[in-house]
């Protein structure tokens, strides 16, 4: 296999598990949201640091968290990408678990316009023509859910943001992604931790009743967030973040079908009239990013 063809393996892997994690997450539904998000971080840590180990890059990772305690602007970024993770974490693993899905890809879905509406505001990027139509049919997408079912998608928008807050946090402070998401999970570990052990006291951890099964699954929440991403990590260095672009809609999809044809979510005609606009836009979107049309819109 060729570095491009490895590459697209790897990404198409990563989105492909993440696709498919909703249902790793409905396994474990018996156990409260807010306890699989403290297990989730606690043993991604674990993981993570086992794994900077292992590949020998302890030594990297000390000296650049060395580096990040020593500037609290980096401090501070790193600290507003864990907390803005972890309630992504939280509301998409709280959505999934509450019949939710259908909304939730919606919101990965919506997600890199988000991203790009941040850099234009935050980062002063500018749009081109194709890329506001794209904002105003997605937009348009969300106000048809809002009126025709009287609901805001709101976990849909919180997922999108929250992600997007994280992508522009992350830019600020560039690790290696091993590095990066040990720091990230390290940072917000101790409460993670504590609260655990605070819901013991309080006789109110639940893994399983003993069985063995319920606890394997809290404890495999790490290599669950882990995987996809050092996955995703090994494609990104081989291929064009055009292509990457490309693939990230294969999670929100699966997501998409596994809401509705496995677990049986609503998906009314007003559902498919909003997708339909937001699909439209990602077209849009995916197309004004293109070679062809900026070599268009350079000669106009």
């Amino acid at each position: 296999m060729t570095e491009h063809s490895k590459g697209t393996a790897y990404a198409a892997g990563a989105y492909l598990l993440w696709g498919l994690l909703p249902i790793y997450w409905k396994v474990a539904g018996h156990v409260p949201s807010d306890q699989i998000l403290a297990h989730r971080v606690f043993w991604a840590c674990i993981l993570m640091l086992a794994l900077l180990g292992v590949s020998r890059k302890w030594t990297e990772f000390t000296r650049q968290l060395k580096d990040v305690l020593k500037h609290p602007a980096k401090l501070l970024s790193l600290t507003a990408a864990s907390l803005l993770i972890s309630i992504n974490w939280f509301v998409y693993i709280w959505a999934v678990n509450s019949g939710h899905l259908v909304e939730s890809s919606m919101g990965y879905y919506i997600n890199p316009l988000v991203s790009v509406l941040l850099g234009m505001f935050v980062l002063k990027e500018k749009l081109n023509t194709m890329q506001w139509v794209s904002f105003a049919l997605a937009a348009a997408g969300v106000l048809i859910l809002t009126i025709r079912l009287g609901n805001f998608p709101w976990i849909a928008i919180t997922l999108a943001v929250s992600f997007g807050l994280y992508g522009l946090a992350k830019k600020l402070t560039t690790f290696e992604a091993s590095i990066g998401l040990t720091m990230e999970t390290l940072i917000v570990t101790p409460l993670a931790a504590a609260y655990l052990i605070w819901l013991s006291f309080q006789g109110k951890l639940d893994v399983g009743g003993g069985e063995g099964a319920t606890l394997l699954l809290l404890v495999g929440s790490g290599a669950a967030t882990a995987a996809p991403l050092l996955l995703f990590a090994l494609g990104a260095q081989r291929i064009p973040l055009s292509l990457i672009g490309f693939l990230q809609y294969i999670a929100p999809t699966i997501s998409l079908i596994l809401g509705v044809f496995v677990y049986g979510e609503t998906f009314s005609h007003v559902h498919l009239i909003a997708f339909l606009f937001i699909w439209a836009s990602l077209a849009v979107f995916t197309l004004s990013r293109t070679g062809l049309f900026r070599r268009a819109e350079l000669k106009s």
